[in-house]
């Protein structure tokens, strides 16, 4: 009897195994086909920073490396030999292991520094600041800036001062310290602001940084829309008018008619007498003392 059970355990062992092996090999076989039926993903060389680089920074072999990347998903304008973009300089910012692409590069006859990043057809305005007017250390290249001016406003009343956007949605290019000299002669550090604007824009720029007050008003780099806001008066602010505009004053005749109305007054009618004679009858006019 247990001659008996130890053949049948030892059958349904062997039995168990076998399937179990035929398991296994069918699973690996279906593996192996899958493998094969893949494609097989291709690798490329693409140019990325080794470090953050910074606006007008010139590169070089220490500042660029290489890394595989999937040949099917190159990015456009990519490089592949660091020697395609030696001694070029960046017109964005780039962080580590970002990929260099050719669209934040400067042209390679461009050189390096501030001027490299300008585009073709803008100009690069810097304006001496304060720490207020540079919105408290928050402007920094890259950001986005509106420009406002106070002046005096020479209307029919007289001059007023008031306070104008001139110009909207601008890039700052660099923000640095310059050394100037104070009313006693002694350097100290001024806050210096620079600014990618066109041609005409410069020429408001220099107007209003020279003859008024500037003041810059930091905006969200994804709100491009200009919303192009009316000036304000100084009158108009402190006396709680609602509009921007003055009244319209009279007119220099209307007063002087109206003033020399008032100092002379028009004369008293005549008094009249009945005069009758007969029968003719006569209505006479005397002046009124």
């Amino acid at each position: 009897m247990n001659r008996n059970r130890m053949m049948v355990g030892l059958a349904v062992a062997v039995l168990l195994a076998f399937v179990l092996s035929a398991y296994i090999y069918h699973a690996f076989k279906a593996e192996q086909v899958r493998a094969a039926a893949s494609p097989v993903v291709r690798m490329t060389n693409i140019v990325v920073a080794a470090e953050n680089l910074k606006i007008g920074e010139r590169l070089d072999a220490n500042k660029v490396k290489t890394i595989q990347w999937p040949s099917s998903a190159k990015p456009d304008g990519m490089f592949s030999d660091i020697a395609d973009v030696a001694n070029r300089a960046v017109i964005t910012n780039i962080q580590e292991n970002e990929p260099i692409l050719a669209g934040n590069l400067a042209p390679t006859e461009a050189g390096a520094g501030l001027s490299a990043t300008i585009p073709e057809g803008m100009r690069a305005v810097s304006v001496s600041v304060n720490d207020v007017v540079a919105v408290g250390g928050f402007v920094t290249p890259g950001t986005m800036v509106d420009v406002l001016v106070t002046g005096q406003s020479m209307g029919v009343g007289g001059g007023t001062s008031v306070t104008r956007t001139i110009l909207e949605n601008i890039k700052v290019l660099a923000a640095g310290q310059k050394i100037e000299q104070d009313r006693e002669g002694k350097p100290e550090n001024v806050p210096v602001i620079t600014l990618l604007v066109t041609p005409e824009d410069a020429a408001k720029l220099t107007m209003a940084s020279t003859e008024g007050k500037i003041q810059l008003a930091l905006r969200n780099t994804v709100d491009t829309k200009a919303t192009n806001p009316a000036p304000v008066l100084q009158s108009s602010l402190f006396s709680g008018g609602a509009g921007s505009e003055p009244a319209p004053s009279a007119p220099a005749t209307d007063k002087h008619f109206a003033t020399h109305r008032s100092a002379t007054p028009p004369p008293p009618p005549p008094y009249s007498v009945v005069v009758i004679t007969g029968e003719k009858q006569e209505v006479k006019n005397f002046p009124n003392p």
